[in-house]
């Protein structure tokens, strides 16, 4: 994969024009959902010149538009309006954005540049970083993808200021399982961090870079998810089968509650069979029961679980994969569960979370 180069800056469009100013592309676009190009691309034109000369590419916004149907208009629009294997897509908006737009620019022509803009906190920290695009496909969530990596990521707070507090939570959760499978200081500085304090400010800024990083450096080691990279699915076997039931229900829940539930759950798995400190299991369960609540669930939903967790893609054989930790830091990856011990961790995790 190529270089990525981040950017953690609040000057968003001096940025941008310095990336397209590198890269000389032929032409540019930028895509985004309706919300985005109303509240940001309408901002940012007026302070970034390519931004202005660039072709809007506007879909419809949220995760049930991730799909072939947007993809298909991305790339129709790419190839009506001349785009060539030097023209530039520029992501500006949340996850559902990133991930579609970078599969786009990774596919069309075989591969156009593209930079991402998060403008979310779960985009930021998750979907804008690492190099995983894709879409939803099947019912099943970034089924169809490929691993590249834009050339530039721009990373500001500068927009969420106007985020929903359901939305900077979600991407939160994902910076708790950096600091979880980093060490115990940036964890417990996340643990002591008020999100809705300042979300536009520099503290919030640099813990998110140093929540970045981790993820770097781990996708750096292990782009394509060989080995180590697996660490980054801490909270998501779980979380994503979480968040699938909710689907099911018409019911659906922020990407990053799930995983904070997830965390939880699978933290209980590894204390199980790692003996992860019960005391910090204990802190995580309340913190997270305090700020996201918890998910109705039963142990007649364990089935669907259990089935949905079969389907996860980091699976071997017939046997659901798991990251663990023996304490804050200390990862082990490729670890497995009985589908016994699976039911009895959510038991836990449901007594934990007052269900």
């Amino acid at each position: 994969m190529k270089h990525q180069e981040l950017i953690f800056t609040n000057s968003v469009a001096q940025a941008i024009d310095t990336a397209v100013e590198q890269i000389k592309p032929s032409n540019v676009f930028v895509l985004v959902d309706i919300n985005t190009e109303r509240h940001v691309l309408q901002q940012l034109r007026k302070q970034s010149s390519a931004l202005a000369k660039a072709m809007p590419i506007t879909v419809k916004d949220g995760d049930e538009h991730k799909n072939l149907e947007s993809l298909t208009y991305i790339w129709e629009c790419l190839c009506d309006n001349g785009a060539t294997r030097n023209s530039l897509l520029i992501n500006l908006g949340g996850g559902v954005i990133t991930d579609m737009g970078a599969f786009a620019a990774a596919t069309f022509k075989r591969g156009i540049h593209f930079i991402n803009v998060p403008t979310t906190l779960l985009a930021a920290v998750d979907a804008a970083v690492g190099g995983k695009t894709g879409i939803n496909f099947n019912g099943l969530k970034n089924e169809i993808g490929a691993f590249s990596e834009a050339q530039v990521v721009i990373i500001s707070t500068a927009f969420f200021g106007s985020l929903p507090h359901e939305e900077l939570l979600s991407g939160f959760a994902e910076m708790l399982k950096h600091g979880l499978i980093s060490n115990e200081e940036a964890y417990n500085r996340l643990l002591a961090y008020d999100i809705t304090s300042d979300p536009t400010g520099d503290a919030l800024l640099n813990l998110l870079q140093e929540s970045v990083e981790v993820k770097r450096r781990i996708v750096e080691e292990d782009p394509t998810e060989k080995g180590i990279r697996r660490a980054l699915n801490l909270g998501h076997t779980v979380g994503h089968a979480f968040e699938s039931l909710a689907l099911m229900r018409d019911t659906p829940v922020p990407h990053g509650y799930a995983v904070a539930w997830g965390l939880v759950a699978e933290l209980v798995l590894s204390n199980m069979y790692l003996e992860f400190p019960s005391a910090q299991l204990s802190t995580l369960a309340q913190y997270i029961y305090e700020n996201y609540g918890a998910i109705d669930i039963t142990c007649n939903d364990y089935p669907t679980l259990l089935q949905l967790m079969h389907h996860d893609k980091k699976n071997h054989s017939n046997e659901i994969n798991f990251t663990m930790l023996e304490g804050v830091g200390k990862i082990k990856i490729d670890c497995t569960a009985s589908e016994e011990d699976i039911k009895t961790a959510l038991d836990i995790f449901r007594d934990l979370m007052h269900i």
